[in-house]
């Protein structure tokens, strides 16, 4: 059997020290976000420091010391100027457990060149989330162009505003959004972290079982609790274990016994799901087992849904994650950053672990409530090259109390974080299938 824990290290450093830190600062602490409609304007101010900051003389904004302000309404604000190689950003920081990073909701960065001082983009945070953000960027007299960005995907790009890049330097962002009417998709900057308490009461119950649980390879517990090898279903010796895609089934387990008051079947679980394959590699299927992690994950999710929901929830169209809501993402590297399209999915194999990240803070939002099994591929050998699902992980986006997302990942009897998944893995796919949570969980 092919499929194995999968937890060698990468160590090629993919992403540069800095940037990591950036992305990474624990957002754990602080007041929960306000709805984006109650983000207090700043457009009075913005408009004070229209000739004196926004379009001065580069050199002369440099030089001016920052300042507190603070709104009507008393929200502080500190006014900077900071500057890169070939930039110059002034930025109206909100302040955040008595700082002003930057990236706390309702901060705005104005970009501009440092040689000319000609404007490049307008940023604003509308979560306290460095990686959620929307930026307008000079078109015509008239116009502008928006995107949005989730954690370095493009939900929206260069979308027509109907306001010139200077108008936008002044006016209330609210007047902005709402003549966008339903073109800006508000519902990802307003997540509301009351949907996920059962979410975070089942990762707490996975978290309390973890010690319990040791590794073994091709290991896991059959219908009656007894640890067997899942290809020749004979029962281990000695300390049992669970291998990835047995954990995997151990998870889903704890979410249907206390419903059906019993385990799932093993052999079921090896069987082909769907229309995958070809005659180049049906030879194989004995020998290098290419979509056992596909099989196995679809397996399960089609037994959970007969369950959760009804039988035609089993089918595949049902829960395989299919849809994605952006097209381009950033790559990032020591190089520096580059734009790239994003195919999405792509069938029998998910989606490029590139966009993953991305993808996961959406169903979130649109699907919150869910976990999700994923079957990591590639196209790999030995001779002849072909895909291969060869890992298998449970993902679980949500929110924390205060609104912060995070993603719980649970992979070969324990637990691990998404940055160390997705670092794992460069240029591979995965195949994600949904499974609803219910309040319950008995393994």
């Amino acid at each position: 059997m092919y499929i194995n824990r999968g937890m060698k290290k990468n160590n090629s450093g993919f992403f540069i020290l800095g940037y990591l830190l950036f992305l990474l600062f624990p957002l754990s602490l602080g007041a929960q976000d306000l709805a984006t409609r109650k983000i207090e304007d700043d457009s009075s101010l913005r408009l004070s420091l229209k000739e004196s900051w926004f379009t001065e003389v580069p050199g002369l904004v440099t030089d001016k010391p920052g300042f507190i302000h603070t709104l009507p309404g008393g929200g502080r604000i500190q006014v900077r100027a900071e500057t890169g190689r070939e930039e110059l950003m002034i930025i109206l920081a909100r302040e955040w457990n008595g700082s002003y990073p930057g990236w706390a909701q309702g901060s705005w960065i104005l970009t501009r060149r440092r040689d000319n001082g000609a404007p490049s983009r307008i940023r604003i945070f509308l979560r306290s989330d460095p990686n959620t953000y929307i930026q307008f960027r000079p078109f015509e007299a008239d116009k502008s162009q928006m995107d949005v960005v989730f954690y370095d995907a493009y939900a929206i790009r260069s979308l027509s505003v109907p306001f010139s890049f200077e108008r936008l330097l002044v006016i209330p962002l609210e007047d902005v959004l709402l003549s966008l009417g339903t073109k800006f998709p508000r519902r990802y900057f307003d997540p509301d972290p009351d949907w996920y308490r059962d979410l975070r009461l089942f990762i707490d119950a996975v978290r309390q079982r973890l010690p319990e649980l040791a590794f073994r390879d091709d290991g896991a517990l059959d219908e009656e609790g007894r640890y067997v090898f899942i290809n020749t279903l004979e029962a281990q010796n000695g300390k049992g274990g669970l291998n990835c895609s047995g954990f995997a089934k151990w998870v889903v387990d704890g979410i249907l016994r206390p419903l059906t008051g019993t385990r799932l079947p093993i052999q079921p679980l090896k069987e082909p799901f769907g229309e995958r394959g070809s005659s180049f590699t049906q030879p194989y299927e004995a020998s290098r087992d290419p979509f056992f992690g596909l099989d196995w994950t679809r397996n399960l999710a089609a037994a959970a849904g007969r369950v959760l929901r009804s039988p035609a929830f089993s089918r595949l169209e049902e829960f395989e994650v299919q849809t994605w809501p952006f097209s381009q993402v950033i790559l990032r590297s020591r190089n520096g950053s580059a734009l790239r399209s994003y195919p999405g999915f792509l069938k029998n194999a998910g989606f490029g672990i590139e966009g993953l990240q991305a993808l996961l803070y959406t169903l979130a939002i649109d699907e919150p409530g869910r976990i999700y099994l994923a079957s990591v591929n590639n196209e790999t050998g030995p001779a002849p090259r072909m895909r291969q699902h060869f890992h298998v992980a449970v993902l679980i986006p949500y929110f924390n109390e205060y609104g912060n997302f995070r993603i719980a990942l649970f992979e070969s009897a324990e637990e691990t974080s998404f940055t160390q998944f997705r670092n794992r893995y460069p240029g591979h796919y995965v195949n994600l299938v949904r499974i609803p949570v219910e309040p319950s969980f008995s393994p």
